[in-house]
C-alpha cells in the first residue's frame, strides 16, 4: 500500500493506482474562462505600437520600424524530460514559433531573467534574426555557450536607458517569485548566477535564475512595463506611471495572502497602470499551440503552479481596485498604445 497527495489530500493507493492517477496528472489539465476579461484593441492599423503575446512571457512590442521581443522561449518540453533529461533549445519549435509570429527582423530579445523558461532559445532567436541580446550577465553566458557572437551580446547597468529607434528600455532589477518549497527553490537556482559558457544539453537547474528584471519600454506612444515574475522589491517601482502593465502571475496563488498583497502593493498599485494583462500562466509543458494551456494537474494542482488561482486573485483585484484587465489573444497583432 502507497500514499500519495492528491491536491490537499493524502490517500492510500495500490500500485496500480498510483500509476494510474500519475497518468491523470500528467494528462490533464484544469480549465480556466477568459471570455469576460478577453482583450478589446484594434486591430493594428496606420502606425501604433503593437504587440504580440506568444505565451509565458514572450511579447513582441513593435511599432512597425522597431521590433522587440521579450524572451523568446518557444521550446517545450515534456514533465518527464524536464525532470529527469537534459534540455536544449528545440530548433524545429523556434521554427514553428517566428514563422507564426511573421518574425524574420528583431532589433533586441530580452529575457527577463535566465531559466530555461525564458533565455533558453534568445541566443538563437537573436542569431536567426539580427537581434542585441540583452540582459544579466548570466544572459550572456547562455548566449556565449550558444557561441553567439559577443557583438550581438549586452549587459545593461542597472537602470541604464537603451534606445532602440523610438523605443527606450530600462532594466530594472527585481527579484523572482519566491517558491512556497525551500526544495523547489533550490532546484530552481534562485539567487544563483551562471559564471561561464552554458553549452546545452544541461539539466534545466543549470540554468540559473542569474537575476530578474522589471522591463520598462518607452515609447512616445505611452510605455509599458513587464513583470516577468511574481516576485518583488518593496518600493521598487514607486516612481513608475504606465499605461500598460504585464503582469506574472505564475504560481502567485500558492503564495500567502500577505504575500499576494504585497506583490498587488508594491507591484500594480506602485505603478498605477491603465490596463493590466497577465501573462506567465500558461503551460510550459504543452507545445505552443494558436490558444494556451494551463498546465496538468501535477503542476497546477501538486507542485502549486495553480493558475486558476493566480488568475482568479488578479482579476478580483482589479475589479476591486477599478483597474481594467484584459487577456492578450495568443499571436494576433494587436494595438496596445496610445490606449484609447
Amino acid at each position: 500500500m502507497s500514499f500519495i497527495r492528491i491536491g490537499g489530500y493524502v490517500v492510500a493507493a495500490s500500485v496500480g493506482a498510483v500509476a494510474l492517477a500519475l497518468v491523470y496528472l500528467l494528462l490533464t489539465s484544469p480549465s480556466v474562462d477568459q471570455s469576460k476579461f478577453a482583450y478589446v484593441g484594434d486591430s493594428a492599423n496606420g502606425n501604433p505600437v503593437t504587440i504580440q503575446y506568444m505565451g509565458n512571457t514572450n511579447l513582441l512590442v513593435s511599432d512597425g520600424e522597431t521590433h522587440l521581443l521579450t524572451d523568446g522561449w518557444f521550446s517545450r518540453f515534456s514533465t518527464w524530460k524536464i525532470l529527469t533529461g537534459k534540455i536544449a533549445p528545440d530548433l524545429a519549435a523556434i521554427d514553428w514559433g517566428l514563422e507564426h509570429a511573421g518574425i524574420t527582423e528583431l532589433d533586441a530579445v530580452i529575457p527577463v531573467h535566465s531559466h530555461f523558461d525564458h533565455a533558453m532559445d534568445a541566443p538563437e532567436v537573436a542569431r536567426r534574426t539580427g537581434a542585441m541580446l540583452v540582459g544579466s550577465e548570466s544572459t550572456a553566458n547562455i548566449g556565449r555557450g550558444w557561441d553567439l557572437p559577443e557583438e550581438q551580446i549586452y549587459v545593461p547597468e542597472d537602470g541604464e536607458v537603451l534606445t532602440f529607434g523610438a523605443f527606450k528600455v530600462t532594466l530594472i532589477k527585481s527579484k523572482h517569485f519566491t517558491f512556497p518549497g525551500g526544495y523547489t527553490s533550490s532546484q530552481a537556482a534562485v539567487g544563483a548566477t551562471i559564471d561561464a559558457p552554458l553549452r546545452p544539453p544541461v539539466a534545466w537547474q543549470d540554468y540559473r535564475e542569474g537575476g530578474s528584471y522589471s522591463v520598462l519600454v518607452e515609447h512616445p506612444s505611452g510605455s509599458l512595463l513587464l513583470q516577468g515574475s511574481a516576485g518583488f522589491v518593496p518600493n521598487g517601482l514607486d516612481e513608475l506611471d504606465v499605461d500598460v502593465l504585464f503582469l506574472g502571475i505564475g504560481g502567485l496563488g500558492s503564495q500567502s495572502a500577505d504575500y499576494q498583497n504585497g506583490y498587488w502593493q508594491h507591484v500594480v498599485m506602485a505603478t498605477k497602470p491603465d490596463l493590466l494583462v497577465p501573462v506567465h500562466w500558461d503551460s510550459l509543458t504543452h507545445p505552443l499551440g494558436d490558444e494556451p494551456r494551463i498546465a496538468n494537474r501535477l503542476w497546477s494542482d501538486v507542485l502549486n503552479f495553480t493558475p486558476r488561482q493566480s488568475l482568479a486573485y488578479v482579476e478580483a483585484q482589479a475589479v476591486a481596485s477599478s483597474i481594467p484587465l484584459r487577456h492578450a489573444p495568443f499571436w494576433q497583432e494587436v494595438k496596445l498604445l496610445p490606449l484609447q
